[in-house]
């Protein structure tokens, strides 16, 4: 087997993050991969997947030269002459059917996304019969896309996407003394919702000193900043692109997470893993990880009093961060470990060592 792995981009974070995790089961299972990228956007996804020893084509292109795009992707898939193509994401999804259904190969494509656009639902509804199998990132989004699609069970499977690692690095309990570190990952985006976070920070009431670090970038910075300095925050800190996401998690007490959407969302995941408790929006995949009380609080997405009440709580006990990490560590590996991952993936690669040529939805 050659599949042509098909992204949107090889920017940092998002769906490109489990990628050299996805592709190490697929060519665990005897399959040759190979990433074909549509932009390169800011590229910082590529140097892990080139780590990893993957095979990446990024196109020097822009996000919305569609026809340019289509004709770079058929023709590099025509000298690489994949068997199968796996697409991730809707750009690369709808123009990866495209090439597809002309070249004669079948298709398999993720969804991520707990939202889609109005445009983009209509389009992968259309299309959805290109694609042989359907593969949702987490159950939350398995679910979305049998109804928002129309994907038949037969054509739709799960496979969660992160590996959880049972080795790696681990956060520093919190010591009496220490201001406790609460940290958080992710796109300065509207959907990650840190205009909620920062206005729940005005309303947090402790005694216990604290300081809450957001690494990322995005367009919402500025706005962001000019948000805490009318709020009157002074315990918020942007620490910009974290390159190493496990070391940055690893000087942190607490790991919060405000998003209005998610799907799996990796990073939450990532802080569990690190044995960290969790202060999190009720959304996607996260309901179903976080043990409220346990290894951390949820909270409705968009409110900021239920999140400064969640916070102001678990500020009150900072010894219990610690205990609450490790039962948090515990289920993540328990849910996400690399057995299950590597099982679920060789099941879906088996699945299409069956399909053959002809009509995508046969």
């Amino acid at each position: 087997m050659r599949i042509a792995y098909v992204i949107n981009s090889v920017e940092g974070g998002g769906a490109a993050s489990p990628v050299p995790a996805i592709l190490d089961v697929l060519r665990q299972g005897g399959a040759e991969v190979a990433v074909f990228a549509l932009t390169p956007r800011d590229r910082r996804g590529e140097p892990a997947m080139r780590a990893a020893g993957i095979d990446v084509r990024v196109r020097d292109g822009g996000e919305t030269d569609h026809l340019a795009a289509l004709r770079w992707l058929d023709a590099t898939l025509r000298d690489w002459a994949p068997t199968h193509l796996w697409t991730s994401l809707t750009r690369a999804t709808l123009l990866g059917q495209l090439v597809a259904l002309r070249r004669g190969w079948p298709v398999v494509s993720w969804q991520h996304a707990a939202s889609l656009k109005p445009a983009n639902r209509i389009l992968l509804r259309r299309l959805q019969r290109l694609s042989r199998l359907w593969v949702g990132d987490s159950a939350t989004v398995t679910r979305l896309t049998a109804d928002r699609l129309h994907v038949p069970p037969e054509r739709l499977t799960q496979w969660s996407i992160f590996r959880a690692d049972p080795v790696a690095r681990q956060a520093t309990p919190w010591q009496p003394g220490q201001p406790v570190r609460i940290g958080s990952l992710g796109r300065l985006h509207t959907v990650k919702g840190y205009d909620v976070l920062v206005a729940a920070l005005a309303l947090v009431e402790t005694t216990t000193p604290y300081e809450v670090v957001i690494a990322g970038d995005g367009a919402q910075r500025r706005a962001l900043e000019d948000q805490a300095q009318t709020l009157g925050v002074e315990t918020l800190r942007f620490a910009g692109y974290a390159k190493d996401p496990g070391a940055f998690l690893a000087g942190c007490h607490l790991y919060v997470q405000p998003s209005r959407s998610e799907g799996l969302c990796v990073a939450v995941h990532e802080a569990m893993q690190a044995g960290l408790p969790v202060v999190a929006s009720a959304v996607g995949e996260i309901s179903a990880s976080v043990v409220e009380g346990e290894s951390g609080m949820t909270v409705p997405p968009g409110d900021p009093a239920a999140l400064a009440a969640a916070l102001s709580a678990l500020l009150e006990d900072p010894a219990r961060l610690a205990e609450m990490g490790q039962a948090a560590r515990t289920r993540v590996l328990a849910l996400f470990g690399p057995e299950r991952f590597a099982a679920t993936g060789l099941a879906i690669l088996a699945r299409m060592r069956g399909f053959g040529s002809g009509d995508p939805a046969s």
